[in-house]
């Protein structure tokens, strides 16, 4: 690293963290703007909005958009060193484009390590002051996410073993009770045990569940056998704790909490993983995305155009929103179809990975 390298590099991380802290007031603006009544309606103090809400709202933004701070901080500062023909100064010194390139991507696998550090466990652990907030004072006054189907509200079925399926009809994460529970035990693809009940509650004293009206069925090669409870205690692989509809889920389990989950679900026979799965790739491929756009924003910015920085910024805009569409997209087709999660997390990276190695070449050196 000789002096050049350390001054793109300092100019590199100056206006990256300048980037970060100014969209961050920015975010925080509207964000604030568009909530106001609902932190009205919550009764909390100005500082324990900041504590519980903006903590984890600010490093989810930055979370959210940190690739593109990247990608927009090198395109800005080097546009402005192509302008006053800073590169152009440097190439004839001596020193080839490749080598011109090393502080970059030093500046990238620095930033793209530290995401990479940040998404598999401080920022979930910021995402979950943020979901928890969401949920207690935000979503519980929104309609639309509070509707509930008629037919039936906080149903489960899932498999809890390799051969034992159970489900219950309408649960209350408060009372941590159901009114109608069955459970099944197959064998041979024939069902050889069946438990149904007509309420099921969980005690804490003696932790396990409690079924209240019981019916057991039990087939065997004898014949049927039923037998009824008043009340019959279980023990299954199954928690309260379990039983719970989080669409932030995924956001505020770490990597290896959220390996362990799903991994989990997958024993239990659960399907719609892909969500799950597409976060956990993701977090890796966003890492890997920081010295991509690094590596891409200098590759746009370093020629000296007429139009000057802004059409190099022009240039790079677009070139993130068809970043940000090409993910949008390879999400929705991993989550509403049969397109594979590892796949979709990669493939803006694969495509723009083609695109930069294109430009690449085309560049003036």
């Amino acid at each position: 690293m000789g002096k050049i390298d350390w001054y793109i590099l300092k100019k590199f991380l100056v206006t990256f963290f300048f980037c970060m802290v100014l969209f961050m007031v920015v975010a925080v603006a509207v964000d604030s703007s568009e909530k106001t009544d609902d932190f009205v309606k919550t009764g909390l103090s100005t500082g324990q909005i900041i504590k519980q809400y903006y903590f984890g709202f600010v490093p989810y933004i930055w979370g959210l958009l940190f690739p593109l701070f990247v990608f927009i901080a090198v395109i800005f500062f080097t546009s402005k060193m192509a302008t006053r023909s800073e590169i152009i100064a440097i190439l004839a010194s001596g020193t080839s484009y490749n080598r011109m390139l090393r502080p970059y991507l030093v500046g990238g696998l620095l930033l793209g390590t530290a995401l990479w550090f940040g998404s598999r466990y401080l920022i979930p652990r910021a995402n979950g002051l943020r979901s928890a907030f969401q949920a207690n004072y935000i979503d519980k006054n929104d309609p639309t996410k509070n509707r509930q189907d008629n037919t039936c509200f906080n149903c489960f079925y899932q498999r809890v073993d390799s051969n034992t399926y159970i489900g219950m009809k309408n649960y209350d994460t408060a009372s941590r009770s159901a009114n109608k529970f069955f459970m099944e035990q197959v064998k041979d693809n024939k069902i050889v045990y069946n438990l149904r009940a007509n309420v099921i509650k969980w005690d804490p004293e003696k932790n396990r569940w409690k079924l209240i009206d019981v019916v057991e069925r039990k087939v065997d090669s004898m014949g049927e056998s039923i037998k009824q409870f008043k009340e019959l205690g279980l023990r299954i692989r199954l928690k309260p704790e379990e039983l719970r509809k989080d669409e932030y889920l995924k956001d505020r389990l770490t990597t290896p909490e959220l390996e362990s989950y799903i991994r989990e679900e997958q024993l239990r026979g659960r399907e719609g993983l892909s969500a799950l799965q597409v976060e956990r790739y993701r977090r890796t491929a966003t890492s890997f995305a920081v010295v991509l756009l690094a590596l891409l924003g200098v590759i746009i910015a370093s020629r000296k155009t007429r139009g000057g920085s802004g059409m190099h910024l022009a240039i790079g805009i677009i070139v993130a929103v068809l970043f940000i569409v090409s993910d949008r997209f390879s999400t929705v087709f991993a989550t509403k179809s049969n397109f594979p999660p590892l796949l979709a997390a990669w493939l803006p990276n694969i495509v723009f990975s083609a695109v930069a190695w294109y430009m690449y070449r085309r560049t003036p050196k």
